[in-house]
């Protein structure tokens, strides 16, 4: 199996590129994470008959979580945009169509936004499928206990990766909460400051400038 996971990695003067970028931008935890994403979404490609680029899909998957590091981590947009811009920028400087690059900054920009990835183009929805894989479990049964041992070997998975994960999230975000409303990273927030207090969105419709304003019991109150 290592030589099929082997195989996975595009061989390409971009794909190695890539590598070498994340690796000196990114934790080893996060390049480790990436790389095992990278795999797990080219295995469900696989597993699903799909077609796809495996350069995109190597691209977004090493990127996806590069806006967390400081320097790449704008003051209030969503991590997510922040990796996905910085996957742009690389790979126009690369020389990129500009439809490639689109699909890619997708890809990253909605890997934390269930249920809408999966009915899109093949990379925006593998890209999704090997983050909820290696992070939440999601189609752990999906995966041969071969593919699982192969991946992990060539891309360890630390005991504590859970609390790992979590932190790596929170120290990349927790500057800009705000910028959790809506998605799941709230709760990273959450977790580590029990005095947060979640956006609303009841309260925002609510508290708008239109008129009218009988509350209703209930959502946000």
């Amino acid at each position: 199996m290592s030589a099929s996971i082997e195989a996975f990695v595009p061989d390409s003067k971009l794909a190695r590129a890539v590598t070498a970028f994340v690796r000196d931008t990114e934790t080893e935890l996060l390049f480790n994470h990436s790389s095992r994403v990278y795999q797990f979404g080219a295995i469900a490609g696989v597993h699903r008959g799909l077609s796809f680029d495996r350069e995109l899909l190597y691209a977004g998957a090493m990127f996806h979580d590069v806006g967390l590091m400081a320097n790449y981590s704008s003051a209030n947009e969503r991590f997510e945009v922040d990796g996905a811009n910085a996957a742009r920028d690389f790979l126009k400087a690369h020389g990129v169509p500009e439809a490639d690059v689109y699909t890619v900054w997708t890809a990253i920009a909605l890997h934390t936004t269930p249920g809408i990835p999966v009915h899109m183009h093949a990379v925006v929805a593998l890209l999704t499928a090997g983050v909820e894989m290696d992070v939440l479990g999601l189609s752990y049964a999906d995966y041969s206990e071969v593919e699982r041992e192969a991946i992990v070997s060539a891309f360890p998975r630390a005991p504590d990766f859970k609390e790992g994960i979590i932190q790596a999230f929170y120290d990349g975000i927790r500057h800009k909460p705000d910028t959790t409303f809506g998605n799941v990273k709230a709760d990273v927030i959450a977790d580590k400051e029990p005095s947060f207090r979640r956006g609303n969105f009841c309260n925002l419709i609510r508290n708008s400038r239109w008129p009218g304003g009988d509350h209703a019991p209930g959502c946000g109150r």
